[in-house]
């Protein structure tokens, strides 16, 4: 397979395929450092600002590829890729594909075949921040493929944020954005439900979240967390300081105050019951971070 050779990032063009929001951002992003960028979107009143800003409309898909060494598709998923650039046929041959699409590893193991058989040379990407942060340089943008593509465009990768490059598999970077994308909302709902857990008496939610997120949080969550990592990769989880079994004491407990306070139940019987099934597993006199146990064996199970 030809590689493009890397250019300057402040003149290196590139094509965006795809102007939702997040591809309007990423389109702005490159235009304003300096990237000769060329649009397509099946809607093209979509690209009427960017051309006012110095981008190029493209007539046609293929017309769009073939004029960049790389290009960036930002859809709705995998099955919208395969259908925008089915038409692209030879003009892809040589170039480089980065797929900014939501999906799975499975898919993103399958959309570097179908890269494969056009001589495209492939990256699977995702962005870990809203459009407004795009282009900022500490905005976290994932990438996962073949090393050597990353390393050919990571100066044009970097106007859109900091490029973060996992490794060979393709798949890495979606399976990190579910990831990190499962942990905020598990992390919001937690606070949104201990915010009407307190909020039944009355307590408001900018009070609550001070105590919350300001305080509790750093000091007592996330500490925790980052000094006891290394721990969950070695299986290793003492309850000198705390069992499995007290912590399934206090999180009947929850249970049981947000049945008194008429407040939603399912989240605190949830965690209630994975606690239990990790003392089931054998347990009881481990810490709670040995939950993980039960997390990571559900398909053994």
């Amino acid at each position: 397979m030809t590689q493009q050779p890397s250019t300057p990032a402040q003149n290196a063009p590139v094509t965006l395929v795809g102007l939702g929001p997040m591809g309007l951002a990423l389109a702005t992003a490159l235009t304003e450092k300096g990237h000769p960028t060329t649009v397509w979107n099946r809607t093209p009143e979509k690209a009427r600002d960017l051309v006012a800003r110095g981008a190029r409309l493209a007539p046609s898909v293929a017309d769009a590829v073939a004029a960049s060494p790389l290009t960036l598709v930002c859809l709705k998923d995998y099955a919208a890729l395969y259908e925008a650039l089915g038409p692209v046929g030879g003009a892809a041959a040589g170039r480089a594909l980065v797929n900014l699409s939501s999906g799975t590893p499975k898919e993103a193991h399958a959309a570097a075949s179908w890269a494969a058989e056009r001589d495209l040379a492939y990256l699977d990407g995702a962005i870990m921040v809203p459009p407004p942060l795009v282009g900022d340089p500490e905005s976290v943008f994932l990438y996962s493929g073949p090393r050597e593509v990353f390393d050919a465009h990571r100066s044009t990768l970097a106007s859109l944020g900091d490029p973060r490059y996992l490794g060979f598999d393709p798949g890495l970077a979606v399976l990190h954005n579910a990831a990190l994308l499962g942990l905020m909302y598990a992390t919001m709902n937690g606070f949104l439900h201990a915010t009407a857990l307190v909020g039944s008496a009355g307590v408001p939610a900018a009070e609550f979240a001070d105590l919350a997120v300001n305080r509790f949080l750093p000091t007592v969550v996330d500490a925790t967390l980052v000094e006891q990592a290394p721990n969950l990769d070695a299986g290793h989880y003492p309850g000198d300081l705390g069992t499995m079994e007290m912590n399934l004491n206090a999180l009947e407990h929850i249970a049981l105050a947000c049945e008194e306070q008429g407040v939603y139940t399912g989240q605190p019987r949830l965690m209630r019951d994975i606690a239990a099934q990790a003392i089931a597993d054998g347990h009881g006199g481990s810490n709670y971070l040995a939950v993980f146990e039960v997390f990571r064996k559900a398909a053994a199970r």
